[in-house]
């Protein structure tokens, strides 16, 4: 299976495709007839060129940006992944400058210290290979691509466990979407179908041990979420991979909070009747 950051050689970073994502803990240290037709409304009708400067080497480059307000959300997954009518936002949600590779998500890309400046210097911008910015859209593979840089800068400035698994969580549900929009016409469609899916379980796995990790080291807000919001994200993924009673104790947690709000603990209310129904088969086939 290909590593987390796999096809960073086309930046001319192929040495950092191998790093660890998170460190070994320290043994001393603690998503009506006859009516005229509808516009047909495309990708780029969301989005436009928004001006940013490069913490790291000071460059003023565009980035495409989605309008706010513009796109509508149409629902969302049952790990809070984000459906959005006509766009998929995750695929615009990293900040990349084309001459260096300082790279993050957008809530993150101002906050650096001058440390962290440095190792992305050290080991990304001394070997990256300059991008041009022309695309109007990207595609899942290019937006793929730029949330490996961004995990590969997130581990090189040793960023907090909280922000990779955030990054590891996104990346994740953007595999989702890629997924969602296969050519189903494609002869080779099922092993596509297959691959993301592995890939998105790698990252999901990722996540939930780095959000695991920062659970016990972080204050929150953790990534713009509060705790009942991190709680119910562990909650699903550890279900995904059959925890359950990792899932159980947190969302007994939420619903027994007094800071979750009424709309978290419908959610984890539903969680709660999935897992039930699922111990109870797993119970079964053990028979």
């Amino acid at each position: 299976m290909a590593g987390l950051l796999s096809g960073l050689e086309q930046f001319g970073l192929s040495n950092l495709e191998s790093m660890d994502l998170y460190e070994a803990p320290k043994k001393a240290e603690a998503g009506p007839d006859g009516a005229p037709a509808a516009p047909v409304v495309q990708e780029q009708d969301f989005l436009f060129d928004k001006s940013f400067n490069c913490p790291i080497c000071d460059k003023e480059f565009k980035a495409r940006t989605v309008k706010i307000g513009k796109a509508k959300l149409g629902g969302s997954d049952l790990d809070l992944r984000p459906r959005y009518e006509q766009i998929d936002l995750l695929k615009y949600d990293i900040i990349m400058c084309p001459y260096c590779g300082y790279a993050a998500l957008s809530r993150f890309f101002k906050f650096l210290t001058s440390p962290q400046a440095k190792n992305i210097q050290k080991a990304i911008s001394s070997t990256f290979k300059p991008q041009k910015e022309t695309k109007e859209t990207y595609t899942y593979d290019e937006a793929l691509e730029r949330y490996k840089l961004t995990l590969a800068n997130a581990i090189v400035k040793q960023a907090k466990s909280s922000e990779k698994a955030y990054i590891c969580l996104k990346t994740a549900w953007l595999l989702r979407g890629k997924a969602e929009h296969l050519d189903t016409t494609q002869p080779d469609y099922e092993e596509q179908k297959k691959a993301c899916q592995e890939e998105e379980d790698e990252f999901l796995r990722n996540a939930l041990e780095g959000f695991l990790a920062a659970r016990q080291t972080e204050n929150f807000p953790m990534c713009g979420m509060d705790e009942p919001t991190v709680d119910y994200l562990i909650a699903v993924t550890a279900m995904r991979f059959e925890q359950y009673d990792l899932t159980s104790r947190l969302i007994t947690g939420i619903l027994t909070s007094t800071g979750a709000n009424p709309r978290m603990k419908d959610k984890a209310r539903d969680v709660k009747e999935m897992l039930m129904k699922k111990i109870k088969e797993k119970n079964a086939a053990r028979k």
